[in-house]
């Protein structure tokens, strides 16, 4: 986009294809102030080009504004916009129906706060919903999902009966400290989260997110940390999700039911 095009620092995209077009929004640092700023651009492909709306949704201080997150609730038609990171709480709030500005009137809604007494909850992003069997399904992760020496990173979980909230978390219920954490570091990965969950042919859910290999942090020839995607199928029971052993997978795993070529 023109409003980023000296910066050229864009994070974490989410796309939702809708109205016959595909809508990718993202974050990106603003050329002309600091901080990070949300941005949606559209394209009548998949695989694009995209043209940006020409000005961001909206900007703000630090990395408060990234992690979007577009979803359709099927329970009204509201098409909704998720973010949030930086010591926030994840936001979420209603589209217009061009889907490339903010309803007007509309305010962004607290969906889920930051929690420092709960592990990996001192920061909370990348949201993704999903909806199943009448609930509303939060996936979240937090803390410090880059930093190479003492990576603390882990993907979490709460549930609501509205897109909007109040979400509701295991810890919520039992008071059990820690148990909204559904996948965490194992001793082969460490600081798995900012998941997506995908659907395969077959109907059964997978959790797709990146990881840091202890054994290779950073990519060649520059001072960043490497995060491959990984990809583990989720189980569902009594109404939550989890992870086998609450850690990235080690063992062989069947692969998704994809279409046939």
């Amino acid at each position: 986009p023109a409003w980023a095009s000296t910066t050229r620092d864009f994070w974490a995209p989410g796309a939702i294809e809708a109205d016959g077009a595909f809508f990718l929004y993202f974050a990106a640092l603003h050329d002309s102030r600091d901080g990070m700023c949300l941005g949606v651009a559209k394209s009548a492909a998949p695989g694009g080009p995209f043209e940006d709306s020409g000005q961001p949704l909206q900007c703000g201080d630090g990395f408060v504004n990234i992690d979007p997150m577009p979803f359709d609730d099927p329970d009204g038609g509201r098409r909704l916009l998720y973010w949030g990171s930086a010591g926030s709480p994840i936001l979420a709030q209603e589209l217009a129906p061009d889907r490339l500005s903010f309803l007007p009137g509309s305010e962004p809604v607290e969906v889920m706060q930051r929690h420092a007494l709960q592990p990996y909850e001192g920061l909370v992003e990348a949201p993704w919903i999903v909806r199943r069997e009448g609930r509303y399904y939060l996936f979240y992760s937090g803390d410090l999902c880059c930093d190479p020496d003492a990576p603390a990173y882990a993907v979490m979980i709460a549930r609501s009966q509205s897109a909007l909230g109040p979400f509701e978390a295991p810890s919520d219920l039992t008071g059990e400290w820690g148990s909204n954490v559904i996948l965490r570091l194992s001793d082969r990965w460490d600081a798995p989260g900012h998941n997506a969950v995908v659907t395969d042919d077959a109907g059964r859910d997978w959790l797709a997110y990146h990881a840091i290999d202890p054994e290779g942090r950073f990519q060649p020839g520059i001072d960043a940390v490497r995060r491959p995607m990984l990809l583990d199928p989720i189980a569902w029971s009594d109404g939550w999700p989890s992870i086998e052993g609450s850690q990235p997978s080690q063992a062989e795993v069947t692969r998704p039911v994809m279409p046939s070529s």
